[in-house]
């Protein structure tokens, strides 16, 4: 395989996993793809669903979602724009990879800032193990195919879990 085709195909297979982990599931209950062990929901650690957050959490908590959901999908958008401009500037598989790396790497970063702002603990420590799960992305040896086999599950995971 040359070099052009083994990019255009890491663009390929970039492109269609980021637009698949932007779309909504249509099924809040199904089962997130992928080896995701979350922290423990109020229903699932024994604490009493129906105490509801103070209004100063809630708030907080759905300013930290919104701020990650804006987060992951600016640098997703990123993210397919300069894969799809790797194939006009012939960069090698290895350089595709290490800007994927890299984009990663500053993503994680800022969903952990968020994951310190969030209140509350089941919020922060879901927040805390995204970007612990998105670091292990920049830290793949094939972080492209990581982005179609891990990274898709974070997104819907998030949706299902990241709120008051």
């Amino acid at each position: 395989m040359s070099g052009t085709t083994a990019i255009r195909a890491a663009t390929l297979v970039t492109m269609t996993a980021l637009a698949a982990a932007c779309q909504p599931s249509g099924e809040d209950s199904a089962a997130p793809a992928g080896n995701w062990s979350a922290p423990p929901t109020a229903s699932s650690a024994g604490r009493d669903p129906s105490v509801t957050a103070s209004p100063l959490t809630a708030a907080n908590t759905a300013a930290v979602c919104a701020a990650v959901d804006k987060l992951i999908v600016a640098k997703s958008r990123k993210i397919a724009t300069d894969s799809a401009a790797a194939t006009r500037r012939d960069l090698t598989p290895e350089q595709v990879n290490e800007q994927v790396k890299g984009h990663l790497a500053d993503l994680a970063d800022d969903v952990r800032g968020q994951a310190a702002r969030a209140e509350d603990p089941e919020i922060k420590a879901l927040i805390t193990d995204t970007a612990r799960r998105i670091d292990a992305g920049a830290k793949s040896a094939t972080p492209v195919k990581w982005l179609s086999s891990t990274f898709v599950a974070i997104p819907p995971r998030l949706t299902r879990d990241c709120r008051a």
